[in-house]
């Protein structure tokens, strides 16, 4: 097996990177992290000189922590209003990838944010992976599923920086149903070299607290009167060992409220996810109010159901085909169970039941909705 018109996966990200870009990033990134440093232990030691003068009566402290964050402040300003060099930005290029994995959280609105793990699989450079985030319409989510193919735009000289385009050519789209990839090695994973935002985050507030320290130790005789030592009691750590097996359920509030409503199905199952920490179970039970999964972490992927590789928006119309097709006049309740398939390669099986007083009916239907049977009403005996 191997990739179509890919190169070969299985290098090291050494290989995939371009290491002059990253030395560039590392000098630029460890010298904006050197002036965040100074800035906000500056300012935290002004606006602390500020405080101590307050509290001890001191003009000459007062005027001199005034006087340096009016100093910030200007050069603030000056620095804002200069107008950056014009720099190109990355061309970006146009690639196969294969889906290893994604997970949407749950949102307020039409797009979620989904994290995809991706093989990326460029013509011109071996095949490497990569982690990224992007927000999908409810409605495009089920086009997206583990081990199936998507075309994406990468940066060749940042190639950490990948986006999933959802409207490719129709070029790109063929060349993407019949392409073949293969997964690259976890050693090919390519990260951004820069800080994140929470490193950022996490580097402001120390040198602005180491900052504002600083000053109340210069000045702690006028401040405090004794000293006042106090110990820290840790809380005690408590672990918790994860169950083999697991199950949870969420029900839907309000007596006007249906999963058949659109979008209530999907965001449910996130809602599920999050709860169980997986998006791999062995078995979905959705009912009028009520979505139940269970679980078993020994099982393989194989034997299981991702939680977001359904088509719940085409569920509803499955309910509606058993509750007016099957031979049920009255229908008083329905269910739908997902199952995982059975047989290699074989997609999750859907059962959609109807019971009413003429008896129970049910139609099956493969991963896309499908419907593959049909059994008509059965008395109940």
């Amino acid at each position: 097996m191997g990739t179509t018109g890919q190169g070969q996966a299985g290098q090291d990200v050494d290989e995939v990177n371009v290491p002059p870009v990253r030395k560039r990033s590392a000098v630029r990134g460890f010298l904006a992290a050197l002036r965040l440093t100074v800035v906000s232990a500056v300012t935290g030691g002004a606006l602390a000189a500020l405080v101590v003068a307050v509290i001890i009566k001191d003009v000459p402290v007062f005027l001199t922590g005034g006087g340096v964050l009016v100093v910030l402040i200007l050069i603030g300003v000056v620095a804002g209003r200069r107008s950056p060099a014009d720099e190109e930005p990355p061309a970006g290029r146009i690639a196969l990838a294969r889906i290893e994995d994604l997970r949407a959280t749950s949102g307020e609105m039409a797009d979620v944010p989904v994290t995809f793990r991706l093989t990326v699989a460029p013509d011109d450079r071996p095949a490497y992976r990569v982690k990224i985030e992007q927000h999908i319409n409810l409605v495009d989510i089920p086009a997206y599923r583990p081990r199936g193919i998507a075309v994406v735009e990468y940066h060749p000289d940042e190639p950490w920086k990948v986006l999933i385009v959802t409207r490719p050519t129709a070029e790109w789209s063929r060349r993407a149903e019949e392409a073949e990839i293969d997964s690259a090695p976890e050693s090919t994973l390519v990260v951004s070299p820069d800080m994140s935002e929470g490193s950022w985050c996490m580097l402001t507030l120390f040198a602005f607290l180491a900052g504002a320290a600083l000053v109340v130790l210069l000045f702690r005789a006028e401040l405090f009167t004794s000293d006042n030592d106090g110990a820290a009691a840790k809380s005690p750590s408590s672990s918790s060992s994860a169950s083999r097996t697991f199950s949870s359920s969420t029900t839907v509030s309000g007596p006007s409220t249906s999963l058949l409503a659109f979008g209530v199905m999907r965001v449910t199952a996130m809602e599920l996810e999050a709860r169980v920490d997986t998006a791999y179970v062995t078995a979905i039970t959705i009912e009028d109010h009520r979505m139940a999964v269970r679980g078993d972490s020994t099982r393989p992927v194989s034997e299981t159901v991702h939680l977001q590789s359904l088509p719940y928006e085409l569920f509803p119309g499955l309910v509606r085909e058993a509750r007016t097709t099957l031979g049920v006049r009255d229908p008083r309740s329905w269910r739908i169970d997902v199952t995982p398939g059975t047989g290699a390669g074989a997609g999750p099986r859907v059962r959609v039941t109807v019971t009413g007083k003429e008896g129970t009916a049910h139609l099956d239907a493969d991963a896309t909705a499908r419907i593959t049977d049909r059994r008509a009403v059965r008395e109940s005996g």
